[in-house]
């Protein structure tokens, strides 16, 4: 058996063909008429009024405080186990980052952490749905931040295809973010889209990613703005992917339910309460016993694992002297395992076997 990645991009001859057929009908590159129909599939696939594509995942956050007003001396609450991305979009507009900790049952912000936490100062707050997971208390966060006059934007990054009640994940909030790098569940290499029903956001949000320009090939500006745009060619890999989404979905449920049937039970291992009727895990987590151990072990047997999130509050870059429990056993223990949606049963299979292998050792 080949070496098993623990992740991977998944593209095919769909994609080649359309950027050749794009690239031979003299398209104009940047963005343009396929942007246009990139956002108006994740606007429909997500139930959103508005999408508005941007650069990265990490700009669309900094894009969202900024069409929601945070500014330079505000603050941003933000979980203390979250990809980095998520403080920096707020440092990097001049605001601070507030870490607070996690829920152990969906590793989500945990609500009273957040109510704690609010201050004047409190602007925005950035939810994250780690992992396609949406906190059971989502409501009492837009209740919160309705009542407190406190932007509620939705970190989606890794959540596209993921739903709760119904609704989609990123559609609870004032905004929500993705993310299409090559890790997510569809990719364009990099690229973020921000969605929302709110019109006056949405059109602040166009103006900030191009330059503040008032649109219709207008040099006039109407705000501060910059050059944060997607391109066409990005967009003609991303129609494609998007027409494979439902398909991929189905498949993360099942090959969870596989993993999840395969792993419970083992000492030394922990599974994530996970709803595969609603969630499409980005990737398949797990907290464990002896990680290094067992990272190790799997590698010798031919599968590639990567660890979790480290806690961000400790990290040299923020290095806040702070102690958030939660957070630090997740980032102590957890372990992503292979979860490619090119992935065969086999290969859960047998990376199911080597785990409880280890443990039974």
């Amino acid at each position: 058996m080949d070496f098993i990645n623990q992740m991977e991009p998944f593209f095919d001859e769909k994609e080649r063909d359309a950027l050749y057929e794009y690239m031979n009908s003299g398209g104009w590159v940047t963005e343009f008429k396929k942007t246009r129909e990139f956002e108006q599939m994740i606007a429909k696939y997500t139930g959103a009024e508005f999408c508005s594509v941007v650069c990265n995942g990490t700009i669309s956050l900094a894009v969202a405080l900024m069409a929601c007003g945070v500014t330079v001396g505000d603050e941003v609450i933000v979980p203390d186990y979250t990809m980095v991305a998520t403080p920096n979009a707020a440092e990097l507009i001049g605001a601070k980052a507030v870490f607070v900790d996690i829920s152990k049952d969906n590793l989500c912000m945990d609500f009273d952490c957040m109510r704690e936490t609010i201050t004047d100062k409190t602007r925005a707050v950035m939810l994250v749905s780690i992992n396609g997971r949406c906190p059971e208390n989502i409501h009492e966060f837009v209740k919160f931040c309705k009542e407190k006059g406190i932007y509620l934007i939705e970190d989606a990054a890794q959540s596209l295809g993921s739903t709760y009640n119904g609704k989609h994940i990123g559609t609870y909030g004032d905004i929500g973010s993705f993310s299409f790098s090559a890790p997510k569940i569809i990719t364009t290499g990099q690229g973020g889209a921000l969605i929302t029903n709110n019109k006056d956001l949405y059109e602040k949000i166009k103006y900030i990613r191009d330059f503040g320009r008032a649109g219709g090939g207008s040099d006039h500006y109407l705000t501060k703005g910059w050059n944060f745009k997607f391109t066409d060619v990005q967009a003609v890999i991303g129609i494609e992917q998007m027409k494979k989404l439902s398909d991929r979905v189905a498949r993360k449920k099942e090959m969870g339910i596989l993993y999840q049937k395969k792993l419970e039970g083992i000492n030394g291992i922990e599974l994530i309460p996970t709803d595969y009727e609603q969630n499409a895990p980005w990737f398949f987590d797990i907290l464990c016993e002896d990680r290094e151990g067992l990272m190790a072990y799997l590698k010798e047997k031919g599968i590639g694992t990567r660890p979790f999130y480290p806690a961000l509050h400790a990290e040299p870059a923020y290095n806040y002297d702070m102690s958030f429990p939660v957070t630090e056993m997740v980032a102590e223990k957890g372990l992503w395992l292979p979860s490619s949606c090119k992935l065969a049963d086999e290969q859960i299979l047998y990376t199911c076997e080597c785990v409880s292998k280890y443990y039974e050792r």
